[in-house]
């Protein structure tokens, strides 16, 4: 999914939010919901975002998200935000974006939580619509960082694994052959370039051979 964009393409956004419809419009609650959301909408608009849909938290989120592929997802959540979160942490899980949850939920008791779940920014109350796009850039900043740096974890588990694999490798040749390290590996770099084939897929098949012929 690219989460960098032109700025001829302006971010595309899912909000997840409650639905407004059958609110008591003496609610103090339901009020403040209604405000808080439309302060949402406008920042949106007036920070030039792409609102692609608002979606209810519900078991068809994940679906309609990967149809719609947006770049972010806010989470517009009432007082309790913990069902509507991990409805959205389940609809993103298998494809990561970044999460902005806003609130009017003071216990920080859910901070840890909700980070924890992949939430890059966590706003609670007020929300003014100049705020917006702040938010936003720092909440896309740091979930680009950190998928950096889960890429280069994984790279180097990677780079880990491959080297173990050829250390395996080279070590059967030496056994089996009677192969200095260096006539091993030499070996290995020779068929992983006529084959075209990377040095830990030489020495995976090498091994996988091993095992077959016992």
């Amino acid at each position: 999914m690219p989460l960098t964009r032109t700025m001829a393409e302006p971010l595309r956004i899912v909000v997840v939010a409650p639905e407004l419809a059958g609110h008591d419009p003496d609610d103090e609650l339901a009020r403040d919901l209604v405000e808080r959301s439309r302060s949402l909408r406008i920042g949106l608009l007036e920070s030039g975002f792409n609102l692609v849909a608002t979606l209810p938290a519900d078991v068809f989120l994940a679906e309609r998200i990967a149809q719609l592929q947006p770049d972010l997802v806010i989470v517009d959540a009432e007082s309790d935000a913990r069902d509507a979160l991990e409805h959205v942490v389940m609809a993103t899980r298998d494809e990561r974006r970044p999460i902005v949850l806003f609130t009017n939920d003071e216990d920080t008791s859910n901070v840890r939580d909700a980070v924890a779940a992949g939430v890059s920014a966590y706003i609670v109350a007020g929300l003014a619509p100049e705020r917006i796009r702040p938010i936003l850039d720092v909440a896309m900043a740091r979930f680009q960082h950190e998928q950096a740096l889960r890429q280069e974890l994984a790279d180097a588990r990677s780079q880990l694994t491959d080297r173990r694999l050829v250390d395996r490798a080279k070590g059967l040749l030496m056994q089996r052959q009677g192969l200095t390290e260096d006539e091993a590996y030499a070996r290995l770099r020779k068929q992983a370039m006529d084959k075209g084939l990377k040095l830990a897929e030489v020495a995976q098949r090498l091994l996988d051979a091993a095992d077959l012929l016992g």
